[in-house]
């Protein structure tokens, strides 16, 4: 996994793409970031409630290409009969994609350290926007991962990726126009966005930790399912 994990990591800074996803996250970011200072605020809150509607767009790029390109070189049939086990090239890819991802929102914290210059932020509700941030990624990534194992073709895995995402930020605007009670309060309970919402909040909520570890873990699975199918086909 570590073999697969520096290859793909290596991989986002030998192409334009991890460049490109970290300049945009950090414009975005600063633009946000500096309508707080100009609000004369210390709360980094709606910097992260921004950051959903970016990320959007950002998550496929990072994920597009993670075995899509593999499949469509034919650098899979490699991939599936080398010694590394397939969970363990699922997750070399998936931390790869992360840790990029992780690069972008430690920004966050630094514009929290600019702000403890002028004022005192909420540490404990930064560290849980941060959370927040981080849990959501695990669990979009793992979605574009996914995504990006069905297909040889980086943009149908890119459009499907923001196809999924879009459905997930869209998800809480269903709730309200589905009268069926039982229906409306299962989509909140899956909601990401009412989910995240806590965590921007400053709500630390147990529950909200465990469903996107289980989101990402469940959808790597999959992946995992994807590839043994094809090692077997």
């Amino acid at each position: 996994m570590a073999a697969i994990f520096r290859r793909e990591f290596s991989s986002y800074f030998t192409s334009p793409i991890g460049y490109i996803y970290l300049t945009v996250f950090y414009f975005f970011s600063g633009m946000f970031f500096n309508s707080v200072v100009t609000a004369n605020s210390t709360d980094v809150t709606p910097v992260f409630s921004s950051l959903f509607l970016i990320l959007l767009i950002l998550i496929p790029l990072l994920t597009m290409r993670l075995l899509s390109e593999e499949k469509k070189q034919k650098t899979d049939q490699l991939l599936l009969t080398s010694p590394v086990s397939l969970s363990g090239l699922v997750y070399g890819k998936f931390l790869a994609a992360f840790c990029i991802y992780a690069m972008g929102i430690a920004v966050t914290l630094v514009y929290s350290v600019i702000l403890a210059g002028f004022a005192s932020p909420q540490w404990m509700v930064v560290a849980g926007n941060i959370l927040g941030a981080l849990l959501l990624g695990f669990a979009m990534i793992s979605i574009g991962l996914f995504i990006s194992s069905l297909t040889e073709n980086q943009m149908i895995a890119a459009v499907g990726s923001f196809a999924a995402m879009l459905f997930i930020w869209l998800m809480d605007a269903f709730t309200s126009l589905i009268s069926v009670k039982w229906i409306s309060e299962v989509l909140l309970s899956i909601s990401f966005m009412a989910r995240y919402s806590e965590f921007t909040s400053g709500i630390l909520n147990l529950s909200n930790v465990l469903y996107f570890l289980s989101v990402g873990v469940i959808f790597n699975f999959l992946t995992v399912r994807v590839l043994e199918k094809r090692r077997w086909s």
